[in-house]
């Protein structure tokens, strides 16, 4: 039997430990999870071009006036993804991933910005194009959509990472929505990984280049390697966070972790990026558990 890529068996032993970890610790599980939510909805509008920044969007979902004039739609933006993002946590568990539940998940987003397009799939002659890429005709995506949920659930022999990643880039590719599809996709992705019994994952802004770079690759190769990485990556991190919590370290910033034990900074940084040791960023920060 072929040896299993050490990714994936890093995710699985990552897993495991948060399961015996975060036993009793349900109020801090919900603490750390809720917590996150402003982050998420940052980075995901972000990578979808809105000009709030993390503080205004922790603003916006905490009800405080802002101090500079920001457009209705990215307040409706801000608000309605965080509330998709708290129902998925209870929904997820409860039934499974289908396509009556993304049409649902998508009228919540667009709700008070696109009523007209909300909760529905493109139809007649609306096309979209993403960069030089124009999603397959409206007529196509019923069936398409049918086929890339089948594909996930009949692929559960493979690892969870793969499955992601390759649904991911399905479900971007065919772009079902008028708008809202780099939302939904990632909304639809910790769906799954909920459901499977994973946390979910906060790709990030910064990482945006790459992630644009994953479907180009995806496009033109019909490989999905790059976006498998990201995944990885995005799984790693949130398992780290959410273990320093639970095992109860000292969370401390990198710079501070490697002034206390006499490390190169940037060579810490370079592992971070990796994911070789277990830091996390959190608001834009890696931090890492100490002892």
């Amino acid at each position: 039997m072929a040896k299993k890529p050490s990714v994936f068996s890093k995710v699985d032993a990552l897993r495991e430990r948060y399961y015996k970890s975060a036993s009793g610790k349900e109020a801090l599980i919900k603490l750390v999870n809720e917590a996150e939510i402003p982050d998420q909805v940052y980075n995901s509008n972000a990578i979808e071009n809105s000009t709030l920044s993390l503080e205004e969007t922790e603003k916006i979902l905490l009800q405080i006036d802002l101090d500079r004039y920001i457009s209705e739609r990215e307040i409706f933006e801000a608000k309605n993804l965080a509330r998709v993002m708290e129902y998925i946590e209870k929904r997820a568990k409860e039934q499974e991933l289908s396509e009556e539940v993304i049409l649902s998940l998508h009228k919540m987003l667009l709700s008070n910005i696109r009523d007209d397009i909300a909760g529905r799939f493109r139809k007649d002659n609306e096309f979209v194009r993403v960069g030089s890429h124009i999603a397959p005709a409206p007529q196509e995506i019923p069936e398409s959509m049918k086929k890339m949920l089948s594909k996930y659930y009949a692929s559960t022999s493979e690892s969870i990472i793969k499955r992601i990643a390759k649904l991911h880039l399905a479900f971007e590719y065919l772009h079902p929505f008028n708008d809202g599809n780099g939302r939904i996709g990632r909304v639809i992705s910790n769906y799954l990984l909920i459901r499977e019994g994973y946390v979910p994952i906060n790709i990030k802004f910064i990482d945006r280049m790459k992630y644009y770079d994953a479907f180009k690759e995806f496009e033109t190769k019909g490989v999905t390697e790059m976006m498998e990485e990201i995944v990885a990556k995005a799984l790693t991190n949130s398992y780290h966070k959410r273990l320093a919590y639970l095992e109860g370290k000292k969370i401390v910033t990198l710079t501070d972790y490697a002034k206390t034990h006499k490390l190169a900074h940037s060579n810490l940084i370079n592992k971070a990026n990796r994911q070789t040791i277990e830091a996390f960023l959190e608001k834009g920060v890696w931090k890492i558990g100490d002892k």
